[in-house]
């Protein structure tokens, strides 16, 4: 006799609620049994809910004449979202290509694809899926850091946590503004240029207070240019502007 006929459906159903959804649908092709129980709304709805807490599914699928979520089932309103959700993160990804000259991006542009990504609705989950790997550039791994951190406001640990999985977390940016001389006894000084090299996860932690500022600023008030690369340059070029 299969052993899961044993299990009692109440009983097997708790454990599928427990896996994630690699695991939950690597389990479902077992059986027949297996295959019906890991397709259960109870399931389903609670990894809805808990990968996208912020959208209201059944608001949003009225809104577009589509099936209440109650008809459609809720792993087929999951996959719906998933596929929704790429695509807008895709549609981030283009943006920054297109803005990107040589590995670099100024911050209008950068700036312009945090707003944009504001806009997309992607939870944590969506950003670590969609942005933060390694077939990316580093400039959109960072986007996604800035976006989790200040759109999403998720904990600093469960971002390094994040980045670390991925094996990102050591990957380097070089962020280099220039700022408006100060005034001297009468005279305005030569312009500043500053450069900073870091890694995702030291921004993410907080230690790169300075850079971050300069990201979220934008180029305003004595800030003339911000450009940030994932070229990582020379020891050279960054003593002389540091």
């Amino acid at each position: 006799m299969p052993w899961e006929l044993a299990v009692p459906y109440d009983v097997a159903l708790v454990i599928a609620s427990f896996l994630q959804v690699p695991e939950l649908c690597s389990l479902g092709s077992c059986s027949r049994f297996w295959r019906e129980l890991c397709s259960s709304d109870f399931i389903w709805v609670s990894l809805s809910r808990e990968r996208w807490p912020s959208i209201d599914f059944c608001d949003e699928i009225v809104r577009s004449d589509e099936r209440t979520s109650e008809n459609m089932g809720w792993k087929v309103l999951y996959i719906k979202w998933h596929k929704v959700m790429a695509g807008r993160a895709t549609g981030v990804v283009q943006l920054v290509k297109q803005c990107s000259q040589s590995g670099s991006l100024e911050v209008a542009d950068y700036l312009r694809a945090i707003k944009e990504l504001c806009s997309t609705k992607l939870a944590f989950r969506d950003v670590q899926l969609f942005l933060f790997t390694t077939e990316h550039d580093v400039l959109l791994n960072l986007i996604g850091v800035h976006y989790c951190l200040f759109g999403l406001g998720v904990p600093a640990e469960d971002v390094c946590k994040a980045l670390s999985i991925s094996h990102i977390s050591e990957r380097q940016v070089c962020v280099r503004w220039w700022k408006l001389g100060r005034w001297f006894q009468g005279f305005r000084l030569r312009d500043e240029s500053r450069c900073r090299r870091f890694t995702l996860g030291n921004l993410a932690m907080a230690k790169e207070e300075e850079v971050m500022g300069v990201l979220l600023r934008g180029a305003i008030h004595e800030v003339l240019r911000v450009q940030i690369s994932s070229r990582i340059e020379s020891p050279s070029w960054v003593s002389i502007h540091s």
